[in-house]
Parts: structure tokens; C-alpha cells; sequence
């Protein structure tokens, strides 16, 4: 198929997805919250409540990350990193993970990662989010309100390869190849 023929094509596959993207924004913002408990994590500076991540905003977006063995997590916080300043004029943002806060400290120095990091390690957190199971720690987000002191859960989602919340997959899909058996890891 002619270059320009194929653009037509994937210009209406796009939009397609736009108004898919539109239907998730609608039923999004229809959805019952679940309330959940003021869970306490491990900061770098001792303990921290849920309730306490939000700071000032009535919103919180936080990253169930895999911790520093997962190098597709890695991938996902430099992403993170890039957009932390345009996340939080919106709503307040936290990487949580199983490794202490001094792994976490060390791993983030050496990343040039500005986000803010608890440890759910001990806590029941991330089963009960939905992010551990039998096969261990899974990836992805969860995103919270805080009205007159009850915490609920709005929203979430797993990461993996080709979401939404990954760059480089949307470039590799431009490849004729797409990804080509690319797999992500701590350097190149």
C-alpha cells in the first residue's frame, strides 16, 4: 500500500482511539470510588500515612512499581521523571514499591529521579490494591481522592507493554517492525 494511502488508514485507526479514549474519560468520571484504609508506608523520613501523600491537593496518583530489580519499572519512573512537574500541577504523585527507603534512595541518586518514593514492604498495600498476587508484584497506578478525611480509590490500571503510560512503545509502533523483540533494561 502507497505511503500516503497507509496514512489515511492510521490517521483513522488514531481517531478511532480518541473517541475510545473519550467513552473511558466518560465512564471514568461515573464510576462508584472505593473507600479505602489510611495505609501507613515506610518514607525516608520514617513513617508516612496515605492520607499524608496528598499534601495539598485533593487528588494522588501513585505508582505501583516493582522496585530496583524490575528494569521496565526503571523504564516507566524515567518517563515519570520527564512529566513529574506537569503530573503534579494536578494532583499530588508517589512511587511505592517493596524495597526500603534507603534502596529506594540510593536507586533514585543514581536515575536523577525527583519524584517522592514510600516502601509498602510489611503492609498489605499492594495486595490489596490488586498489584501482588501469586506471581509476585505487578505494575501500574492507582489514583486517589481525599474528601473530609475518607481516602478512595478512583481509578486504576496495569502497566505493560504497549499502554498508555510508556512512551517508547507508541515510537516503536512507527517502526515497520514495531518493537522488534526489544526489551527494556537498566542501561544500554
Amino acid at each position: 500500500m502507497a505511503y500516503r494511502d497507509n496514512i489515511v488508514r492510521l490517521s483513522e485507526y488514531r481517531r478511532k482511539i480518541a473517541k475510545i479514549r473519550a467513552e473511558i474519560r466518560a465512564e471514568q468520571a461515573v464510576i462508584e470510588p472505593e473507600t479505602v484504609p489510611d495505609y501507613v508506608f515506610a518514607g525516608p523520613a520514617g513513617q508516612i500515612a496515605l492520607s499524608e501523600l496528598f499534601g495539598a491537593k485533593p487528588d494522588l496518583f501513585v505508582i505501583h512499581n516493582m522496585g530496583a530489580s524490575c528494569a521496565y519499572c526503571t523504564m516507566w519512573a524515567d518517563g515519570f521523571n520527564g512529566v513529574l512537574h506537569h503530573l503534579e500541577s494536578r494532583a499530588a504523585f508517589v512511587v511505592t514499591s517493596p524495597d526500603d527507603p534507603p534502596t529506594q534512595a540510593a536507586f533514585a541518586a543514581s536515575r536523577g529521579w525527583r519524584f517522592r518514593m514510600v516502601s509498602h514492604a510489611g503492609t498489605s498495600f499492594a495486595e490489596d490494591m490488586g498489584y501482588c498476587g501469586e506471581q509476585g508484584y505487578l505494575p501500574g497506578v492507582s489514583a486517589f481522592r481525599l474528601t473530609e478525611g475518607k481516602i478512595t480509590r478512583v481509578s486504576d490500571t496495569g502497566f505493560g507493554p504497549d499502554d498508555d503510560f510508556c512512551v517508547p512503545w507508541h515510537f516503536f509502533d512507527l517502526l515497520p517492525a514495531g518493537p522488534d523483540g526489544w526489551r527494556a533494561r537498566f542501561s544500554y
